[in-house]
């Protein structure tokens, strides 16, 4: 079984495509109010439609969970070292399936983990790159562990329960974080999941290298989104990221209050400068 990708088309249009990476543990519906403010925002300033899609990660909402073989090799401690490296390839073979050779690739948290992926593995795909709310760097050996027992967990006992605290804000969370209608959306994309998927994503993301040192090599328009208060990539932490990118021109953007989800928190101010992304790669 080969990794089979589930893609939502936002819109289709000429030129190059705008494909969003979405964020653990939830699924593409996080794009939606992006995508949407793309569309609008790009209207009103007069940019040509382009492709706008938004694949599900595999084991995200109804996307097929790989199987043993098509995940490729297992750790000794149950990550998966193989199986970032296929989606990545099913995300390349997508676009060029589609015919597009190249695609402006954007990734929010894990999205950003794949986002990086292709640029380490695929950079002729890569016309433009916008990492949000992200990090290159592999878990540590903690952050590794956790997320296998938390994989674990939910395969075990068949339950999302590991994860909901995602949904929940932490301290100096955004005042949209912290609002009880922002919660149940996040804890009501969160129960839709399937615990299996979960803990297979979780297992992909353990086994993943470290990027950073890809970082230098990216020679096409790039952005850096964060909010400013995100607890994990908050603005101290992804400004390295952007001022690493010594190989081209990038765009920083911190978003004020505003926490990890931002393409979710602020669909506008996310939209608007990924429409800058995508005009510089036009104008490229």
């Amino acid at each position: 079984m080969n990794i089979r990708i589930d893609n939502k088309v936002y819109r289709s249009g000429k030129g190059i495509p705008l494909i969003l990476l979405h964020a653990f543990p939830v699924d593409a519906r996080m794009w939606d109010d992006c995508a949407a403010s793309l569309i609008r925002l790009g209207g009103e300033r007069g940019v040509e439609p382009f492709p706008i899609w938004a694949p599900d990660t595999p084991g995200a909402g109804d996307a097929s969970i790989p199987d043993a073989q098509a995940s490729g090799a297992l750790a000794d401690d149950g990550a998966y070292a193989e199986a970032m490296d296929k989606v990545a390839e099913a995300y390349v073979s997508m676009l060029h399936v589609a015919g597009y050779e190249k695609a402006v690739w954007v990734g929010l948290s894990m999205g950003g983990y794949l986002a990086m992926d292709i640029q380490r593995l695929f950079p002729g795909s890569v016309a433009g790159l916008a990492l949000c709310d992200t990090t290159t760097f592999a878990d540590s050996p903690q952050a590794r562990a956790n997320r296998l027992n938390v994989a674990k967990t939910c395969e075990e006992d068949n339950t999302v329960d590991p994860v909901m605290h995602f949904a929940r804000p932490q301290a100096g969370d955004s005042s949209i974080k912290r609002s009880p209608r922002f919660e149940e959306l996040l804890a009501g994309w969160i129960r839709d999941q399937r615990p299996e998927g979960l803990a297979w994503r979780e297992r992909m993301a353990a086994g993943r290298i470290d990027t950073t040192d890809q970082l230098s090599h990216i020679a096409v328009p790039a952005a850096v989104v964060c909010g400013q208060n995100d607890p994990s990539s908050p603005p101290d932490k992804m400004r390295p990221i952007a001022d690493a990118m010594t190989s081209t021109s990038v765009a920083f953007t911190a978003i004020p209050d505003c926490g990890h989800f931002s393409a979710v928190e602020h669909p506008d101010a996310v939209a608007n400068a990924l429409l800058d992304l995508v005009e510089r790669v036009q104008a490229s």
